[in-house]
C-alpha cells in the first residue's frame, strides 16, 4: 500500500467508492479499477531469489545475498590504512638484524621521565629534565625538551629560570600564561618551604638555613631590594618584609619607617638584608651609613639590630662578622 493510501485510510473523509458502494473511496485503487485488468503476460523464468528478503542495511543485504560475513577474530584490532607520522617510522632493518631504535619519535618519553623520577629519585634528573617535566603540567601535549633547554640557555640555569622576572618569561617564545604561572608557582613554593624552616627555630642558631633562604629569595633579583627580618624575644622570625625596591645599584631606606613597622609587629630585634645585583656583596659607604642610622633609631626604642646581610651572586657578607656593626 502506498503512503498516500495509508494516509488516506486514516482520514475522516468517507464517501462511497464508485466501483464498490459502501466501501471507503481510495483514489489509487479506483484509478486501477478504471484502467482495466493488470498485466497478464508470461511469468519470470529466471533463477529463484537466492536468499531471504533483506532486513535493511549492509548486514541485511549481505545476509540476503548469501555473501560471507566478515568477522574480526577475537583479540584482533582494527587495522588502519593510514600511514604513521613520519617521525615514528623506524629505519629499515639491515639484513639479518633489528633496527637500533624501534621508535624515533617522542612517544612514551614523558612516561619514561616519570618512571626515572619515581624509581631513581630527583637526583637522577638533569636540570633540563626537571624543567621539561615541570612544563608537562602546562603543556599536556608536545615535546617540551627543546623549550626547556632554550630557557636554560637564555637565563643561565634551572634556578635562574624559576627566579626570572615574570615579564621576561612571558616575552620568551614558547611560553604563555599557563607555563609562566607554573614556573612562578614552583618558585614561590620553594621560598615558602625555606622560610617555614627558618621560622620554626631561632634564626641565630641556624644561621646557615637563614643564609640559604636569603640566597634563594634575593641572589637572582635583577634590581636592588631592601628587606627587614623582624624577630621576637626568642629571636624567632615574626615577619620577612620588603621595605623598598630600587634600581640596579640603589634602594632608598628610611630608618623611621623601619622602626615604626617593628613597633607594630612588637618586634624586639632586627636583621637588615639587601642584595647587590652586580653579584659583589662588598658594602658601599652609603650602605654603612644607612646601617648606623637604623641602629641608632632602633636602639632609642629598645630594639636591637643583630646584623645587616648583603646577598651577592652565590656569596654574602655579614656586617657583624666583618666588624662593621
Amino acid at each position: 500500500m502506498s503512503l498516500q493510501d495509508r494516509l488516506w485510510g486514516k482520514t475522516a473523509f468517507w464517501r462511497a467508492s464508485p466501483t464498490q458502494p459502501g466501501r471507503v473511496a481510495r483514489p489509487a485503487e479506483d484509478a486501477a479499477a478504471k484502467a482495466g485488468p493488470a498485466y497478464q503476460g508470461p511469468a519470470y523464468q529466471g533463477p529463484a531469489y537466492p536468499g531471504p528478503v533483506c532486513s535493511g542495511g549492509t548486514r541485511g543485504f549481505r545476509d540476503g545475498m548469501g555473501m560471507p560475513k566478515f568477522q574480526r577474530r577475537q583479540g584482533e584490532e582494527r587495522q588502519s590504512t593510514r600511514p604513521a607520522p613520519p617521525e615514528h617510522h623506524a629505519p629499515a632493518a639491515e639484513a639479518g638484524g633489528a633496527v637500533p631504535f624501534p621508535s624515533t619519535g617522542p612517544h612514551g618519553h614523558r612516561g619514561r621521565l616519570r618512571e626515572k623520577l619515581l624509581e631513581r629519585g630527583p637526583d637522577a634528573l638533569a636540570d633540563y629534565e626537571m624543567l621539561e617535566m615541570l612544563l608537562f603540567f602546562a603543556m599536556p601535549k608536545g615535546d617540551t625538551k627543546p623549550l626547556a633547554k632554550a630557557l636554560i640557555n637564555r637565563f643561565g640555569s634551572f634556578a635562574k629560570v624559576l627566579a626570572a622576572p615574570q615579564q621576561q618569561l612571558l616575552d620568551t617564545h614558547g611560553l604563555g600564561p599557563h607555563s609562566v604561572a607554573a614556573l612562578k608557582l614552583v618558585h614561590a613554593s620553594s621560598l615558602r618551604l625555606a622560610r617555614a624552616e627558618v621560622m620554626e627555630m631561632p634564626v641565630l642558631n641556624k644561621w646557615d638555613l637563614l643564609i640559604d633562604y636569603l640566597n634563594a629569595a634575593l641572589a637572582r633579583e635583577k634590581i636592588e631590594q631592601f628587606r627587614v627580618l623582624f624577630l621576637d624575644t626568642r629571636n624567632r622570625l615574626l615577619a620577612d618584609e620588603a621595605q623598598a625596591r630600587g634600581t640596579v645599584n640603589h634602594t632608598p631606606v628610611y630608618p623611621r619607617e623601619v622602626v615604626k613597622r617593628a613597633l607594630e609587629l612588637h618586634a624586639t630585634a632586627l636583621i637588615l638584608v639587601h642584595n647587590h645585583p652586580s653579584g659583589d656583596p662588598t658594602p658601599s659607604r652609603e650602605d654603612i651609613a644607612m646601617t648606623q642610622e637604623v641602629k641608632s633609631a632602633a636602639a632609642a626604642l629598645g630594639i636591637a639590630l643583630h646584623d645587616h646581610v648583603i646577598i651577592g651572586n652565590g656569596t654574602h657578607l655579614s656586617f657583624r662578622r666583618e666588624g662593621l656593626l
